[in-house]
C-alpha cells in the first residue's frame, strides 16, 4: 500500500459506519473519503517536537561541528546550529502546508514554529550580544525567529485549509476490488449510474398525478443515492439530476411536475461553478423551469455555508476550477458575495460526496421542512436576489 496502511478490520469498519451499519446505500466516493480522513495523522505532540528540537539543536552542532571544527576552526559550532534552526524551521513551516496533512496536525507544526521563533529570540540574541558580541549573529537570530513567529502565526490565522487525499482514487478502486475478490460484494455499495436505460414502461394511471416537491441534484451520483436510499417516498417527492438521471423516467416525470403549479424544488448541488450554477441553469433552460413562477430553494453547498463553518470541510482546489469560476453567468455572480467570489475564483470546491449519505439525507430533509414555513417567515431559509424571483437559499450545511 505504499505510504499508507489500511488494516482489513480497518476497512471493514469504515463500511460498516459509511452505510450506518448496513442500512443506507452510498457511493464509492463518500467511502474513499471517510478512508482518507481516518488514515490521515490528526494530532502530534507539541511536547514531542519540542524536544526533538532542543535534542537535535545541541547534537547536530555537538556531534558534526565536533568534526567541521577539525578543519574550519572554532566558528564551526555557530555554523552548524545556525544552519539547523533554519533547516528545522523550513521542516516544519513545509509541514504546516501540505494538503496531504489533517488539519489539527497542521496547526500543531504552526504553534511549534511560534514557540521555536521565541526560542531562537531569547536564546540567540543572548549568545550575539553576550557571548560573541557579534552584529552580524544578531541580525541573524533576530530575522530567523521572527520568520518563525510570523509563519506560524499566519498558518494558525487560516480558516479553510485546500486538502489532497493521501492516495489516488486508482490506489482506492484496486483496493475495493481486492476487498470484494474475497470477502464478497458490498451490498451497500452504488454501481457507478447508469445513464443508458431503456424506457420504463409507466402505467398511464400514475401519469395523471403530479409530485409536491421536486429534488435536483447537479450529479447522478447524488440523485442515485437519494434514490437508493428511498429519499423519495419518505419525503414525497420526486428525485432527478440536472443531466437526466434516471432517463427511463426522466421525461415522464418532468410531465407531471409541470402540471403542478404549486411546486417546490430543491437544488442540491456540489460548491463548485457547476454547482452553483444549477438554480440559474433551472430558471433559463426550456427543458426545465423557463418562464415558471414555480419557488426555487437552493439547499447548497454555497460558499457561504462553508466559510461560516471554518473547519471541518474536505475542501480542494484546482486551476479549472478557478477558470470556471471567473466565467460564472452575471446572474450567478450577482447572488454571491465578494467574499464568495473570491473564495471560488482561488479555485476552491467542496464535493457533496465528502459529506454521509446520513448527514446529506439529514440536511435535505432539514431543508425541505423549513420550506414550509416560507410564508410564516419561521423558516431558515435566506431569500436571495430580488424577492420576485422566489430563490432561497439555506443558511447552514448540516
Amino acid at each position: 500500500m505504499s505510504k499508507v496502511k489500511i488494516t482489513d478490520p480497518m476497512f471493514a469498519k469504515a463500511i460498516a459506519d459509511i452505510s450506518a451499519n448496513q442500512t443506507l446505500f452510498f457511493t464509492p466516493k463518500q467511502l474513499l473519503y471517510l478512508l482518507d480522513n481516518r488514515i490521515k495523522p490528526k494530532s502530534a505532540s507539541l511536547f514531542g517536537l519540542l524536544f526533538i528540537y532542543l535534542f537535535f539543536n545541541i547534537w547536530v552542532p555537538g556531534f558534526i561541528g565536533g568534526f567541521a571544527s577539525l578543519l574550519f576552526g572554532a566558528s564551526s559550532f555557530l555554523i552548524v546550529s545556525i544552519l539547523f534552526n533554519i533547516c528545522f524551521v523550513l521542516y516544519l513551516y513545509t509541514k504546516s502546508l501540505s494538503k496531504k496533512i489533517h488539519i489539527k496536525l497542521r496547526q500543531e507544526y504552526a504553534r511549534c514554529l511560534q514557540i521555536i521563533g521565541g526560542i531562537i529570540l531569547a536564546v540567540g540574541i543572548y549568545a550575539a550580544l553576550i557571548i560573541y558580541n557579534s552584529f552580524s549573529l544578531f541580525v541573524i537570530v533576530v530575522l530567523l525567529g521572527m520568520l518563525s513567529i510570523y509563519f506560524g502565526t499566519r498558518q494558525l490565522r487560516q480558516t479553510i485549509f485546500p486538502q489532497e487525499f493521501l492516495f489516488s482514487q486508482n490506489d482506492f478502486q484496486g483496493w475495493l476490488n481486492r476487498w470484494q475478490q474475497i470477502n464478497g460484494s458490498i451490498l451497500k455499495i452504488l454501481p457507478s449510474p447508469n445513464q443508458q436505460n431503456r424506457l420504463a414502461a409507466i402505467n398511464p394511471d400514475v401519469t395523471a398525478y403530479s409530485f409536491d416537491r421536486l429534488v435536483v441534484c447537479d450529479s447522478a451520483s447524488i440523485a442515485q443515492l437519494l434514490i437508493a436510499n428511498n429519499f423519495h417516498f419518505e419525503n414525497n417527492c420526486a428525485i432527478l439530476s440536472i443531466t437526466g438521471y434516471p432517463q427511463s423516467i426522466f421525461d415522464t416525470t418532468m410531465q407531471m411536475l409541470r402540471r403542478n403549479p404549486d411546486l417546490k424544488v430543491y437544488a442540491v448541488h456540489d460548491c463548485n461553478p457547476q454547482g452553483i450554477s444549477l438554480v440559474h441553469h433551472l430558471r433559463t433552460n426550456a427543458s426545465w423551469f423557463l418562464h415558471s413562477e414555480i419557488v426555487i430553494i437552493d439547499i447548497g453547498l454555497m460558499p457561504r455555508q462553508i466559510i461560516a463553518t471554518k473547519r471541518g470541510m474536505f475542501i480542494q482546489s484546482s486551476l479549472q476550477s478557478a477558470q470556471a469560476a471567473k466565467q460564472l453567468p452575471e446572474e450567478v455572480r450577482q447572488s454571491l458575495s465578494a467574499e464568495e467570489l473570491t473564495w471560488l475564483e482561488s479555485g476552491k470546491f467542496v464535493e457533496l460526496e465528502s459529506f454521509s449519505p446520513q448527514r446529506i439525507i439529514k440536511v435535505l430533509q432539514k431543508g425541505i421542512a423549513g420550506s414550509r414555513d416560507l410564508e410564516s417567515g419561521d423558516s431558515s431559509l435566506l431569500l436571495v436576489g430580488d424577492a420576485g424571483n422566489d430563490m432561497y437559499v439555506v443558511q447552514s450545511f448540516g
